[in-house]
């Protein structure tokens, strides 16, 4: 599907587990590659497992001869914050039009509590 080496991805250790149209689940590890320097998981390793999420699955809707997609606009809300474990991320379709596609994700722990939630647009364009 993709090359994860070398990637934002491999840097962070996000996992994908599940592509189906309109869903895509993943996960990361909260260690020294994802926390912030007071010890709990950054923010902006959560909007990138998010953004990811969201981009897996818009790239797997789209017709990848044609078109490419780009994360237009994210913004995500930290609910709680975590120092250790993993936290899996379930991104769901809202919307899907032909130029941009609207995921709603939401980021969870091991016994299910809310970490962030987050909402990207993602652009469609014809590859030049």
């Amino acid at each position: 599907m993709m090359d994860e080496q070398r990637t934002l991805l491999d840097a962070l250790g996000i996992n994908i587990v599940e592509v189906t149209k309109g869903k895509v689940i993943a996960t990361m590890l909260v260690n020294d590659r994802t926390r912030q320097p007071y010890g709990y998981l950054h923010g902006g390793a959560s909007v990138a497992l998010a953004e990811t999420v969201a981009s897996v699955g818009a790239a797997a809707m789209i017709d990848a001869e044609k078109e490419i997609c780009f994360g237009l606009e994210i913004n995500a809300n930290h609910i709680r914050s975590k120092k250790s474990g993993m936290v899996t991320a379930i991104a769901e379709i809202l919307h899907g039009g032909k130029s941009t596609m609207v995921w709603d994700i939401k980021i969870k722990d091991e016994e299910e509590q809310l970490i962030c939630i987050s909402r990207c647009t993602i652009a469609i364009v014809a590859k030049r």
